[in-house]
């Protein structure tokens, strides 16, 4: 049980570290879509229209992380989790330092948002790759009763990686008031250079997953994607619809605020929000396990039910009190609604990757994440601004969260749970994990 332990520690850093550095580079971006990709990419000379060009192309990498699933799934499911893992690190790197490359709108015209659209592309084939075989990195290694904990490394990287991004972001806004606009905005995306060669050498020093090596070697499916449409369907539409708070509801708090809260009428000045999701990520970077843990105590989804409801009465508030521009209260409900929203986000690996048979379980987990993230994440911020546009009002944006919040929990509740310690047949008769599985 003590190698066991170790090599679930060993393969959780190794997650942790890998996604942390792909969330950094996904998380640069956004901040940069929030804040001057607009007039950079697409001048107008209207702000509410700018953003929403920009959030536009924040949420392309979210259409085609399917894709990126069903491409980086077969490879994990066929080659091994390890291999995929290194490709898709290497991937987002190279996407990432050639748009802090970039040439703007002013320099060569229509091309400059056109080659944007087309790394952001490239860093969403990689995500979508990404996110599911860290999952299965973290929690195939983990003993059946410390999944959600260990899955939880994973889970660690987003807020690590948010941490970074919006780190590095609010010490560059001190420097003057338009070093951002004015180049500062490049240096998040070069120093990207040195994070993946760091998360390289981790990634690549971690042994296969035991699951892979056991119960998938030797049976895999010649298409993984046709066996997991074929036989696990219904729970990729569950873990579709667990997603909405998880995933669009965390950058409704996150990227849709900060553009919220730094536009007209409000104009909260870009160095308060930044300093106040910088905070808000470091309280969720230290919350995340212990979360994680208490879905193993309590039950993965009792925590998910309690997240969801959380993440609702902290939202709320933190969006109302924003015209008051009160910033001991901003940064109290930043940081009070990332706390909720990690009690839906820290126990996602565990629920969903055991949701799924071990035969083709990266190409079913990428999928189900890649079309929820595309569904929700990828049209939250966009759709939240043209909601406001149209009603005048932010409570069709608070509307829309709760409804999302419902979806989730309606789901969570139905969404089936399986052990790896069952033996693995033709129908994959799985036993009930009834820790996972514990319902109020």
């Amino acid at each position: 049980m003590t190698s066991t332990h170790s090599k679930a520690r060993r393969a959780g850093f190794a997650a942790f570290v890998g996604t942390t550095i792909e969330w950094y580079d996904f998380y640069v971006y956004a901040t940069a879509a929030a804040l001057v990709f607009g007039p950079l990419f697409f001048p107008s000379g209207d702000r509410l229209a700018e953003t929403a060009a920009a959030f536009a192309t924040f949420a392309v990498a979210f259409l085609v992380r399917p894709l990126g699933g069903i491409i980086f799934g077969h490879i994990g499911d066929k080659l091994g989790r390890r291999t995929s893992l290194v490709i898709t690190l290497l991937l987002m790197g190279a996407a990432t330092v050639l748009v802090g490359c970039l040439p703007t709108y002013e320099n060569i015209g229509i091309l400059a948002p056109i080659l944007l659209i087309l790394l952001r592309a490239v860093q969403g084939l990689a995500v979508g790759g990404e996110w599911g075989g860290a999952v299965l990195m973290s929690v195939e290694h983990a003993p059946e009763k410390s999944k959600t904990f260990y899955g939880g490394f994973t889970q660690l990287g987003n807020p690590a990686g948010a941490l970074l991004a919006s780190g590095i972001f609010a010490i560059m806004s001190r420097v003057s008031d338009d070093f951002i606009m004015n180049g500062g905005w490049r240096i998040p995306f070069l120093l990207s250079i040195v994070l993946v060669g760091v998360g390289f050498w981790v990634r690549y020093r971690v042994e296969e997953t035991p699951v892979f090596e056991t119960k998938v070697e030797g049976r895999k499916q010649s298409m993984p994607l046709a066996f997991a449409l074929r036989t696990n369907w219904r729970p990729i539409l569950l873990g579709i619809g667990i997603l909405p708070i998880s995933t669009g509801g965390y950058y409704l708090a996150t990227t849709f605020a900060t553009a919220y809260a730094t536009g007209e009428p409000i104009a909260i000045s870009e160095q308060v929000i930044l300093d106040a999701m910088t905070l808000a990520s470091f309280v969720e970077f230290v919350v995340t396990l212990p979360v994680a843990w208490l879905g193993d105590k309590w039950g993965r989804k009792n925590v998910m039910y309690i997240g969801l409801v959380g993440s609702v009465l902290t939202f709320v508030p933190f969006l109302l009190l924003m015209p008051g521009r009160v910033e001991p209260l901003i940064f109290l409900f930043a940081s009070l609604v990332r706390i909720a929203m990690s009690a839906t986000y820290a126990p996602i690996a565990a629920l969903l990757a055991q949701m799924f048979r071990p035969q083709s379980r990266y190409t079913s987990i990428a999928l189900s994440y890649g079309v929820g993230a595309a569904l929700w994440a990828g049209f939250s911020p966009w759709f939240a601004t043209q909601l406001i546009a149209w009603t005048g009002s932010i409570w069709s944006v608070i509307a829309m969260f709760i409804g999302m919040a419902v979806i989730a929990g309606v789901c969570t509740r139905l969404a089936p749970q399986h052990s790896d310690e069952a033996p693995v047949t033709a129908s994959f008769t799985a036993r009930t994990d009834t820790t996972a599985n514990r319902l109020p």
